[in-house]
């Protein structure tokens, strides 16, 4: 890999993990459009451990607050809400490691192209811009529970089989479907986005370890700054506009970058 490469494939994926519009479609797209080669098992482990670093130091008091809770649920002081919000993360996250791992095989045979990720970033942008306008939104995070962290589990198992849905964008779609307030949404999304991220990365990790190989650690170390840098400001900016912008500056870059995928292959 190029040191352009390396800076932009970076910085894609820290400014669009946690962002609604796709991180994985817009680590596609340069091979689709630019002709970049596959960045590598290695690459792809850094800037996961990259994104996930960000997201735990940004939230480092919540995961504190809630592992702790967590834990001491099994004893005598019995449930609340923070070891709640930890069963109903750990609720979410099992069907995307389920099935996503299932699915594994169809998504890089079938579903990492253009025309999907161009189909995909325009309807589920509607489908956030429908969320965000007409959803009631007056939950907290706490007010989660089993059914609602079911289907946000499930909502991710979408992003995973069909690239350019974005794992935030529909996590905090259905969020807001489900009457949680924009903050509560974006933050539930993020931390359930913890555990996703450490399986993914996990993965990548047994895959390097087993595959051989050759490890150039100046991409690594490099990779793994730059996403996280980025994905760390990402998250601080993201909370900041949505509180006065809300989705909609989102789900505009959604349909331009759809309509202009289809314009250019249909050149």
């Amino acid at each position: 890999m190029s040191i352009i490469e390396i800076i932009v494939l970076a910085l894609i994926q820290g400014l669009t993990e946690f962002l609604p519009i796709s991180s994985s479609a817009h680590l596609i797209l340069p091979s689709q459009v630019l002709g970049w080669h596959d960045q590598g098992l290695a690459f792809d482990v850094a800037v996961h451990v990259g994104t996930l670093g960000a997201v735990v130091l940004y939230f480092r008091k919540e995961v504190v607050d809630i592992l702790g809770a967590w834990f001491k649920s099994f004893g005598a002081q019995g449930a609340t809400d923070d070891s709640r919000l930890g069963w109903w993360i750990i609720v979410a996250t099992i069907p995307a490691l389920l099935i996503g791992y299932l699915f594994k095989d169809f998504v890089e045979s079938y579903s990492r192209n253009a025309w999907v990720i161009a189909t995909s970033t325009i309807v589920f942008g509607l489908l956030l811009w429908y969320a965000d306008a007409k959803a009631k939104q007056v939950k907290n995070i706490y007010q989660v529970n089993f059914f609602s962290a079911l289907l946000l589990g499930f909502s991710q198992v979408l992003a995973m089989v069909f690239p350019g849905t974005s794992r935030s964008g529909i996590t905090i779609t259905v969020g807001l479907m489900l009457g949680l307030n924009k903050q509560s949404a974006a933050r539930f999304s993020f931390l359930m986005s913890i555990p996703v991220i450490a399986a993914a990365g996990s993965y990548y990790v047994y895959q390097l370890a087993t595959a051989g190989e050759a490890i150039d650690w100046h991409a690594i170390l490099l990779g793994a700054g730059l996403s996280f840098v980025s994905a760390y400001a990402c998250i601080f900016f993201f909370l900041k506009v949505i509180e006065r912008m809300g989705m909609m500056p989102f789900v505009i870059y959604r349909l331009l970058l759809g309509v202009g995928l289809f314009a250019f292959l249909m050149l």
